[in-house]
């Protein structure tokens, strides 16, 4: 089988129709050069070049043959460069988990980031809560997670890339809309829809304590586990939610949003988690491109 090398060698002649400048262009002699073509031919059983002492020309299997050399050879460089690349974190895949919130608006601005500044590496997009991203971290279904905490495995590093104040979702028509702020002890006795103790643990636990600190206790209508559920049990007039401020960005008709004030600052945190021990070459530049994005 003949190598890269003497495919080279017969492109560069072939261009050049001209010995001597095909050597120069490949930085060595002529002499080496012309025993590669020869074996070449010798290998495939077919003239490529006709040779007189004035001229160097192709033959018809030459010029059919160099048609798919210069594609080969095209090919092997691509190849090359793209192993240089995904070697240096350049190019490569990146699965990123992220909870349905974080897909309001910061997985939007980074998968636009990527693409402008990290065009080589390919992003696969895993939406799943953050009890899910946890087992996908482990098993390597995804390399960058975007959770709630704690983030308190020891195989994990992790960054809080948000800090967002608490909202308060109204049903249309709710005539509590004229307030500018609510603060949790105006839940005590209300209808409210509630996060999922089991899917939604971090939302639970916070509403719980906030309540618990003032002494409220809401009555609640539901519990759901995504937030844009909520939203949605919140626009058919099931009751109040409350909820991040990036949810607040979905615009739903009807609904309205206004602050929830606490005694003490509490606010909804999401943090980027990954592996300690996790090699994939293109993690570094990825991680660092969400961090850059949400700062």
């Amino acid at each position: 089988m003949f190598e890269l090398s003497q495919l080279r060698c017969f492109v560069a002649a072939a261009e050049e129709l001209h010995f001597g400048r095909a050597a120069r262009r490949l930085n060595m002699t002529q002499s080496p050069l012309s025993r590669q073509i020869q074996l070449l031919e010798r290998i495939l059983d077919v003239q490529l070049l006709e040779r007189t002492s004035r001229q160097v020309s192709l033959t018809p299997a030459g010029g059919i043959f160099l048609i798919e050399a210069r594609r080969i050879v095209r090919l092997a460089d691509s190849a090359a460069l793209s192993a240089r690349r995904v070697a240096k974190g350049d190019a490569g895949r990146v699965a990123i988990g992220f909870t349905a919130v974080s897909g309001y608006n910061i997985v939007p601005r980074i998968v636009a980031q990527a693409r402008a500044m990290l065009p080589n590496i390919e992003l696969e997009l895993r939406e799943m809560v953050s009890g899910d991203q946890v087992d996908a971290l482990l098993t390597g279904l995804v390399d960058i997670g975007f959770v709630r905490p704690p983030v308190n495995r020891h195989e994990f590093d992790s960054a809080c890339v948000l800090h967002e104040p608490l909202f308060v979702a109204l049903p249309p028509g709710d005539p509590r809309k004229a307030k500018a702020a609510f603060v949790p002890a105006d839940f005590d006795g209300q209808p409210l829809v509630m996060y999922s103790r089991q899917g939604a643990a971090y939302f639970h636990n916070m509403l719980e304590s906030l309540f618990d600190d003032v002494g409220a206790a809401p009555v609640y209508a539901q519990y759901v586990t995504q937030i844009h559920s909520m939203l949605g049990l919140v626009h058919a007039g099931v009751a109040a939610a409350i909820v991040p401020e990036s949810a607040t960005g979905l615009h739903m008709s009807d609904v309205h949003f206004r602050r929830l004030m606490t005694p003490q600052e509490r606010p909804v945190e999401l943090h980027m988690a990954w592996r300690r021990d996790n090699g994939n070459p293109a993690l570094p530049a990825m991680r660092q491109l969400c961090v850059d994005v949400t700062g």
